[in-house]
């Protein structure tokens, strides 16, 4: 049997509009469904996704959810959650957050730096530095925690998040990893910081696992995959464009392909999808907009369905379906 991955990277509610296209395109042109996958690795809108594909939610009515179509047959985990009232959110403006003031690194993150500094990513201990955001991401996720069952979704779940106090990634749902209920671990892998309150489990405070890298596809090296399919929305060409989202968008490019190279290395295959220049024009530049995620669905399920059926690219699909090319 053919061992197969599902990376789901971040990018707030618009990012999930992304996810549900490129799902929708490998259930419905592939035969590839999301669900059967033997590990799903899910970070701050992916750990959502993620967590909607355990819970049982078809990538055909995932997207429907998305742009409040009817949903097919009797989806009663998304029939609930479209019933729940959901706080609306403020624009996501970067330049805002970065003028917020920073607080003073604490010992364990000096120690951090110190001891593992080819483990310590400036960037992201800056990021945990942040003063905490005015948003609670628990009211948003109000719903998913009347819908989680008693343990741990099955077959694997692995959320990520960062600690705040050291920015060290954590992965919850992993061997060796706090114990949390689900919507806890997803509420700390979407706490963007400065815009999203931190998460507190187990007495730690936690942020969006972005903070470490937008998709953290290098967390499934040494588990015996044959495919690893990453959808990164925050990644993808964006030549030299200036400004906040494209340089973003580039730096989540290379921890991407580093992350893609580190998996290759040890064998694995991968096919990675990330938004060209028509579904960054739609997706624009405010990730927690609810504006126009149809027109993101309907563009990401195009243009992932022309990057299926490239060559090798659909063969690598199809073997992750378990079908013939």
């Amino acid at each position: 049997m053919t061992r197969v991955g599902l990376v789901l990277g971040g990018g707030g509610v618009v990012g999930q509009a992304y996810h549900s296209g490129v799902l929708a395109v490998l259930q419905h042109d592939v035969g590839f469904d999301a669900r059967t996958a033997d590990v799903v690795v899910g970070t701050s809108a992916g750990s959502i996704t993620g967590a909607l594909l355990r819970l049982g939610v078809s990538a055909e009515n995932l997207a429907a959810w998305t742009v409040r179509a009817p949903l097919s047959g009797t989806e009663h985990v998304l029939r609930q959650m479209a019933e729940a009232p959901v706080p609306e959110l403020a624009p996501f403006r970067p330049w805002e957050l970065l003028r917020r003031p920073l607080r003073l690194p604490g010992r364990h993150m000096v120690q951090r730096a110190v001891t593992r500094p080819l483990q310590f990513r400036p960037m992201a201990a800056g990021m945990a530095l942040m003063a905490p955001g005015r948003h609670d991401i628990l009211e948003q996720l109000a719903a998913l925690r009347e819908l989680e069952g008693p343990g741990w979704p099955e077959p694997d779940l692995w959320i990520c998040a960062v600690r705040r106090r050291d920015g060290r990634r954590v992965v919850f749902g992993r061997s060796g990893a706090p114990e949390a209920p689900l919507h806890l671990a997803i509420g700390a892998s979407c706490a963007v910081p400065g815009y999203f309150a931190p998460v507190t489990i187990g007495g730690q405070s936690y942020l969006d696992g972005g903070v470490h890298s937008p998709t953290n596809a290098a967390v499934l090296r040494g588990q015996g995959l044959d495919i690893v399919i990453v959808i990164a929305p925050m990644s993808g060409p964006t030549g030299w464009r200036p400004g906040v989202f494209p340089a973003a968008r580039r730096y989540s490019d290379r921890l991407l392909q580093r992350e893609v190279k580190a998996l290759e290395a040890e064998g694995v295959r991968t096919v990675v999808f990330t938004p060209g220049p028509d579904e960054q024009l739609v997706m624009g530049n405010d990730m927690m907009s609810r504006a126009r995620l149809d027109e993101v669905v309907q563009q990401s399920f195009l243009t992932a369905g022309v990057h299926a059926a490239a060559p090798g690219v659909a063969e690598l699909l199809h073997a992750a379906a378990g079908r013939p090319g």
